[in-house]
Parts: C-alpha cells; structure tokens; sequence
C-alpha cells in the first residue's frame, strides 16, 4: 500500500532535482542576456521617444525623434548607402562563398591548407585588413591601378578617394572578409547531400550544370536560406569596416545607419534621436527578415 506514494514522491523529488538543475544552467546565461541585452533594448525603445543628452534627465517629446527623421537628408543618406552596400554585398558574397565551397569540397591534396586560407581573412583584425586594402586602392601608388594602366586604363578608379568608387571598394573588401566564413557554412551543407543522388544523376545522363541545378541547389536550400538571413543581418548592421576604411566618405557617400547612429549618439550626444535611428533600423532588419521567412516558407510547402 506504501510503495505507490513512496514511487511517486521518489519522482517528484527528481523531477524537482532535473528542473534545479537545468535551471541551475540556463540562470546564468539568461541574467547575462537579460543585463546587457534585454534591458539595453527596452531602454532603447523608450529613449527613442525622448530628448536626452547623457546629462540631464530624458524629456520625453513622443514622436518627435521620428518626425524629424523624415526631413533629415543624412539619415535618408545613410538609409540610401545601406540598401546599397545590402543589395550588392549579399548575392556577392553568397556567390563567392557557394564557388569556394564547391572548389573545396574535393579530395585534393592541400585541400585543408586552402579552406583555412580563404578563411584567415574573416579572423584577421578589421583595422589591419582595411590598411592594407586602402594601400592596394590607392590611386596613385597602389597595385590595382597600377595592374589597370597595365591593360590600358588611362584613368582607373579613384576608390576609396572618389565619391562614386568608395561603396564599391567596400562591398569588395565585405566580400573579400566574409566569403571564408560563409564558406565553412556551404561545405557542411554540401556534405550532408546523398553521394547516391549524384550518382542517380549521371546514370540518368545528367551533365555537370544539371547536377548542380537539380541536386546540388534543392539540398542547399536550408544553408542558403540560413546564410542569408546571416548576411542580411550583418549588411544592415556593418559598420566597423566602413569605419576604419573610409569614416563615412568621402563626404556621405560611405555613410551607412549604424554609422549614423554613432555618430549622433556618441559624437553629438543626441542619445534620443540616436535611439530612434536605431528603432528604424531594427524594424527593417525584421521587416526584411520575416519575408525571407515567409518567402522561404512557401517555397518549401
């Protein structure tokens, strides 16, 4: 007649006991995220609806911040310049990133050394990378000019000094830092791919491209959607390669929203418009996130 209590006070005591403890795990983590992630956001949703300069008491003014955006050319500017960089940066990048993976994913002798290669840029300092980039985009004296009026280009790009060449010299050097890493990504999704699909392909005549279209591409398609995603984040957001390489210019013409940001943040003090600027940002990394979603969702019903 005791045995049944007894079993299930027995289990509820390691019931109790798994909870503790997996609560025991997650506590730590979670007060962290809560302390320097969570709170700074919540604070930041309502300074954006404020006048607050660091020293003072934050007044709060409503939509006023926002309001103002509408009639700030450089905000418009750095909105401009980051659907920009977006918008080339990514399909470069998935590009180069799908290319390399599918070069690295043979049996080559040395092929470990090569993946580690085109993967050293994404661990290397970004101030070191952005010097040495600027000295190869130098007009005057760097290689890359020097290879154009090599083969014959009388006035080869101004780069990082010229107004119209500096978001392109960007998005190279982006590319260039950022394929590795997205690499990585392409090789572990093009080794979960079935060898027995490819062979099934070519017993049925299927020729390289074919593969590619028909096997290589539909067993990518989660990488691709996860590595897009990634790279939409991390384009609305880039700031620290513009940052060192070009400071926003010349002129406005590399200003981009987190930059902006900053700027009035940090160098102006305007805390409250600062935090606006950043709400405005935050809706468009989501906006455009959750139609990746949706878009991705239909495609796999």
């Amino acid at each position: 007649m005791t045995t049944v209590p007894l079993t299930r006070r027995r289990r509820g005591r390691l019931v109790w006991r798994n909870t503790v403890l997996g609560w025991s795990f997650l506590l730590p983590n979670f007060a962290g995220f809560a302390a320097l992630t969570l709170l700074p956001v919540g604070l930041l949703f309502y300074y954006a609806f404020t006048s607050w300069d660091v020293f003072g008491g934050a007044t709060w003014t409503g939509a006023e911040n926002f309001r103002l955006l509408l009639h700030d050319a450089s905000f418009w500017t750095a909105l401009r310049n980051t659907v920009y960089y977006t918008v080339f940066h990514i399909p470069l990048t998935l590009a180069a990133a799908l290319g390399l993976a599918l070069l690295l994913n043979r049996r080559l002798r040395g092929v470990a050394f090569f993946r580690t290669v085109a993967f050293f840029p994404y661990i290397t300092s970004i101030v070191a990378i952005a010097q040495v980039w600027n000295m190869l985009f130098s007009p005057g004296y760097g290689p890359i000019n020097a290879i154009l009026r090599a083969v014959g280009v009388a006035h080869p790009p101004g780069w990082t000094t010229s107004a119209d060449w500096s978001m392109p010299a960007v998005i190279v050097v982006g590319t260039w830092r950022e394929m590795g890493y997205y690499m990585l990504l392409f090789l572990a999704g093009l080794q979960t791919i079935p060898a027995q699909l490819y062979e099934a392909a070519r017993v049925d005549g299927a020729n390289a491209w074919q593969q590619f279209r028909a096997v290589t591409l539909p067993g990518l398609r989660p990488t691709t959607f996860f590595v897009t995603v990634m790279l939409t984040i991390g384009s609305f957001k880039v700031f620290d390669l513009i940052l060192v390489m070009t400071n926003g210019g010349p002129g406005q013409s590399t200003l981009v929203l987190s930059q902006y940001i900053y700027q009035k943040g940090f160098t102006e003090n305007q805390f409250g418009y600062a935090s606006a600027v950043s709400v405005v940002l935050f809706a468009l990394c989501l906006v455009v996130t959750a139609v990746q979603f949706l878009v991705n969702k239909r495609r796999s019903a």
